[in-house]
């Protein structure tokens, strides 16, 4: 009986510590700026508009809802458009003054 119970609880505690032990050093990828996360979401959204257009000529998206979802996604394209140029000018004086 205390063999098994020994057993069981070797089998938890390497359990969790396989679970909850994190290494000391993890790599999470590059950081994400404003601007990269736009471009992604930009390019998502053109994909949508792809997508849609596909699917309306093959009949099958309804006209009103065609048209409904075709302005909500370029009016969102807009908006990341013009956030991202933005953002770009806002950079693009900083980057002048810098001299190799």
């Amino acid at each position: 009986m205390m063999v098994i119970v020994a057993i069981c609880a070797m089998v938890l505690a390497a359990s969790l510590l396989y679970i909850f032990y994190l290494p000391g050093k993890l790599y999470l990828g590059p950081e994400k700026t404003r601007a990269s996360y736009l471009r992604e979401r930009k390019d998502a959204v053109y994909e949508n508009l792809r997508d849609l257009n596909f699917e309306y000529k093959a009949g099958k998206v309804p006209d009103a809802d065609y048209q409904s979802l075709k302005s909500s996604l370029q009016d969102e394209a807009a908006t990341l458009l013009a956030e991202i140029a933005r953002l770009e000018s806002k950079a693009a004086p900083a980057s002048k003054g810098v001299r190799s």
